[in-house]
This record gives structure tokens, sequence and C-alpha cells, in this order.
């Protein structure tokens, strides 16, 4: 793929404090020796599931885009759902997302994929740069000390979760159903910031490449809806027609209902009419993104166009010169040659 974005030289990925990181990829394997129960699958599912709420519901959703309400209380216990997921605190997941959309798929995105799909998928993540929480972003949630305190102590949950799972059900919980659930929820929610800008379709015109995908609003709860969510970010479902699914809205539904959670935002009919592609509106954000490409390819064909000239000449001049040296030798003998 040809990217139409550059990384700048401080946006290095860090593999050496990563590595920690990188080998909880590995541990679910740990199963292949203890093997697995149904009990462990059923853990896996459920510790996928609820990982993948906490994300979306709390962490996107409310953090990120308070796209409804709730009160001190439930505010906390939801950062600390989410910081099941292993995804850095509140604070730092939600600053970051509201900087991507301000820049989404232009040259200051944090992780656009036309820098690049890994980069836009776990790279951005493994980079010094991005490892501070950006306070500015998030002054509204920042001035509650709790989240303070549970975003720098973020690994202190899924550590004491963790270490429940292994005493209290054994090995086999610990690697296939509490850490081959994190690293699927890990990479499906990498998906939403890769994949959905790369494949899908587009509904509404924004300025970024966003896309709709099913199968990952499946998989992420809703997240999917990619197109939908950039289009109009601050309501609480991102599937906005019946037949788009979204688990994470349904749980918010019932939530709301219980009086945990109060002013579920959606969009209004005149917003879902307004800005559709098939409509005709120009699609912007497809257009931009094109755009840059053409620009990167012509660049790049001028460059190796420029090359070649340049090749051809030197081996011209090259001729030239040798021809020059071949013509003199041969005037010297013809002057050293005897009269006849």
């Amino acid at each position: 793929m040809t990217h139409a974005l550059e990384r700048p030289a401080d946006e290095r990925i860090d593999l050496i404090p990563n590595l920690p990181y990188l080998l909880l990829h590995l541990a679910p394997l740990g199963a292949i020796w203890t093997g697995f129960t149904p009990f462990d699958v059923a853990l896996c599912v459920g510790f996928y599931s609820l990982r993948m709420f906490f994300i979306t519901a709390s962490y996107h959703r409310y953090f990120s885009h308070r796209s409804y309400k709730m009160g001190r209380v439930m505010q906390f216990l939801m950062a600390l759902g989410g910081t099941l997921a292993v995804q850095k605190g509140p604070l730092w997941w939600a600053a970051h997302h509201r900087h991507h959309h301000k820049h989404s798929d232009q040259q200051a995105d944090i992780h656009s994929p036309l820098k690049g799909f890994f980069w836009s998928h776990m790279g951005w993540i493994m980079c010094a740069k991005y490892r501070a929480t950006e306070l500015d972003q998030i002054k509204d949630f920042a001035k509650f000390p709790e989240l303070r305190w549970l975003d720098k102590y973020h690994w202190v949950p899924p550590l004491v979760l963790g270490t429940a799972v292994f005493f209290l059900f054994g090995a086999s919980a610990l690697f296939f159903g509490y850490l081959l659930s994190l690293v699927l929820a890990w990479h499906c929610t990498y998906f939403i910031n890769s994949l959905t800008h790369l494949f899908g379709r587009r509904r509404f015109v924004t300025t970024d490449t966003s896309r709709n995908s099913f199968i990952l609003a499946i998989v992420c709860f809703g997240e999917g809806w990619h197109n939908n969510h950039h289009y109009y970010q601050s309501t609480a479902n991102q599937g906005f027609y019946w037949w788009e699914v979204d688990i994470s809205y349904y749980v918010l539904k019932v939530m709301s209902w219980l009086r945990l959670v109060s002013d579920l935002r959606t969009p209004p009919q005149h917003v879902l009419e307004a800005n559709r592609i098939r409509d005709g509106h120009a699609d912007i954000g497809m257009f931009q993104a094109k755009y840059a490409k053409a620009v990167v390819y012509l660049e790049n064909a001028k460059s190796q166009a420029g090359e070649y000239v340049e090749e051809r000449k030197r081996k011209l001049d090259e001729m030239v010169e040798s021809t020059s040296e071949a013509a003199q030798e041969i005037a010297r003998m013809h002057s050293k040659a005897p009269a006849k």
C-alpha cells in the first residue's frame, strides 16, 4: 500500500521498552501445555465481552465523546472496568482519541493508516512520543482525582484480576480464559483504527476515510459502524438504524432503564438525512486521501524519472569522454606517424 502521510522522525517504534507487551501476545500459548476446559472457553468469551463493552461504552463513548451522563461513582466504576482491557488509563485513552478525531487522516493524526497499516494498528502505541497522558485534551475529566489516580495506576486492576483468576481457577484459566481474551480484545480494538479506514462502505461524507464494517460491528460491539461515528461523533449509538447491530448501545439502554446512566444521545433525523454520499455529495474525505496518494505516486515517479535521466546523462558523459580520449589518442598516433 502506498502511504500518503509521512511519519516524523520522533514517531519511532521502541522495541525494548515494549518487550513485556509483545511477550504477552505469546502468553496464551501456555494453554498448549495446560490444555483448556469448557469453563476456560466460557471465561474467555466472558472476559472478552466485558473488556469490549468497557472499552467501547466507557473509554470511547463516555470519556472520549461524552455521549451520555452518569454520576461520579458510576463514572469511576466504568473507568475501572475499562482498565481491565489493559489499554492504559481512561484519561490517556480518551485524550489520544480526541486528538485523532481532531486530525483524522491528516498529517497530525496519531494513528492514520495512511502512515502505514502496522503503525495505525499497534505501532503508534509502541512509540515513546505517545506514552504520556495529554491532560490538555481531557481537562473535563482530569479534574477528578480518582480518575487521575486510576490513569496513573491503570495496571493495578487487571493485575489483581489476573492473579485472582490464577489462584481461583488455575493456570489453564489464566492462559486461555484471561490472557487469550485480552489479546483478542486488543487486536479487535486496534482493527477499528486500521481496517475501518481501509475497507468497508461509506454512507456519509466526512473529511477522513472512515468506513462501516458489519463484521467489525459484531466483534467490536458496534464500533464497526465507523463512518457513522466519524460523521456524528457525540452519540451513544454508532449503529444508526435498527439493522446495524450495536451491542454496547443495547447494554447502555438497559443501564438507562436501571438509572445507572442517563441522557443517551442519538442522532436527530435531519442529521441522518444529510450529507449522504448516494445523494450526490462530493466525498471530500476520499478525494483528499486519493489526491494525497496521487501526489506521493507522482513524486516517486518524478524522483525515479530524475534518477533515470541522471543515470543516462552520466553514461552519455562517460561515452563522450571516452570517445574524446580515443579521438585524441588517434590524433597523437597520426601526428607521430612518418610522412610518405
